[in-house]
């Protein structure tokens, strides 16, 4: 593939997640809800009662930036924090009463904006193209990784 096409099938890759962001975020703005607090809300739904970090590392965010997430969504009514019974330092956080009945709206909200994004594609196209986009993720994935054992390795070789 020539580099112009290349950078065109990025533009165009870069493009369609911004625009899908974009679509769902409206839906979910309809509901209370900001970008990135329903995927708070679905993690919590699959396995209630995580910790900020769990949520962090499943979600493939920064703490703080979770923080601030579940912060929001605590002072929203959605979720519930609670000290740990094993390490009272340790917060525990779980979906209120409101927050599992809103789970059904981020779900059909999602549900909503993938039947958009797909429409036109039959179930081969979408087999396709999730598993061209699994091959691109794992390239990105292996490169992430090799570029921080890199520098890793650089660090020590400077103490």
């Amino acid at each position: 593939m020539a580099k112009t096409n290349r950078s065109a099938t990025m533009s165009r890759l870069h493009s369609a997640a911004r625009l899908s962001r974009t679509a769902l975020a409206a839906r979910l703005m309809a509901h209370g809800f900001y970008a990135g607090q329903d995927q708070v809300m679905l993690a919590l739904d699959q396995q209630d009662g995580q910790t900020p970090g769990q949520l962090a590392a499943r979600l493939g965010v920064r703490p703080p930036t979770i923080t601030k997430t579940i912060n929001r969504l605590q002072v929203q009514g959605f979720l519930e924090k609670r000290a740990s019974e094993a390490d009272a330092r340790q917060a525990h956080i779980f979906l209120s009463e409101a927050g599992r009945e809103t789970i059904r709206a981020i779900e059909k909200s999602v549900r909503k904006t993938e039947k958009l994004a797909f429409r036109g594609l039959d179930k081969k196209d979408q087999k396709l193209l999730a598993k061209l986009l699994s091959k691109i993720e794992a390239n990105l994935s292996d490169s992430a990784t090799a570029e921080a054992e890199v520098e890793a390795e650089a660090m020590e070789l400077e103490e």
